[in-house]
């Protein structure tokens, strides 16, 4: 099938954060903390299982007075901040000022890589004419991450979650983004790596693929893979 327009999911789609150990390691010497070893090892295992990187791995457990935080976080700027950051402090850090440090550091375009054929399949759904649309549960603005990877001119529209105060799998948010592409549902495919929240355009009509969110280094030609447009 021949598709007039295409969404895709940011984070684990086309960008993929970087490690635990990177963001920590990152901020630490930003702010000239110096820690031993063990105890480096130890805040990556901890944060880790916290959940405390948004794009990374999910945490494992969510403490009783974050869960209406968490179920929420994609609604505004606020929520995304208090749910991660909230996660984050459920880790002893060897300075407060890390927990904002941290948050303010994964939304870095140098916090994110893009998938190596992102670019490719962008470019060839430009040149095919089909209207590109990027439809995310943030809860901060993403696009400078575009812009600074050299990406923003092949994205037509933006609709992030925080921005409408509607997450996905809410119908709505893909409504939305088809009107601004000019496109009935129909003609549209969606492009995620989570079944539920990007599965919800499936509710409007929209064709949906899917593909694993996995490191950079690990998935090279997902998103070929998918067939949207031939790619020389």
């Amino acid at each position: 099938m021949t598709f007039k327009g295409a969404l895709f999911d940011f984070s684990g789609t086309l960008f993929r954060i970087e490690s635990v150990r990177s963001w920590l390691r990152t901020v630490l010497d930003q702010r000239g903390l110096t820690v031993e070893q063990h105890a480096f090892e130890r805040y990556v295992r901890e944060l880790t299982s916290a959940g405390a990187l948004p794009g990374g791995p999910p945490p494992e457990r969510v403490p009783p007075h974050l869960t209406a935080a968490w179920a929420e976080r994609d609604r505004s700027a606020e929520l995304h901040r208090e749910a991660f950051t909230g996660l984050a402090r459920e880790v002893a850090l060897p300075d407060p000022g890390l927990y904002d440090a941290l948050y303010t550091r994964h939304m870095s375009p140098a916090a994110w890589r893009p998938y190596p054929d992102a670019e490719r399949v962008l470019r060839g759904l430009r040149r095919a004419g089909t209207a590109v649309g990027v439809v995310s549960n943030i809860g901060w603005d993403l696009r400078p991450v575009f812009r600074a990877h050299g990406l923003d001119d092949l994205v037509d529209a933006y609709v992030l979650s925080f921005e409408h105060g509607i997450q996905k799998p809410d119908a709505r948010l893909f409504r939305t983004a088809c009107t601004l592409l000019g496109r009935e549902p129909a003609q549209v495919v969606m492009v995620g790596d989570d079944r539920r929240a990007d599965g919800g355009a499936a509710a409007l009509g929209c064709s949906v693929r899917f593909v694993d969110h996995l490191p950079v280094e690990e998935r090279p030609d997902g998103l070929l893979a998918l067939g949207l447009t031939r790619t020389p």
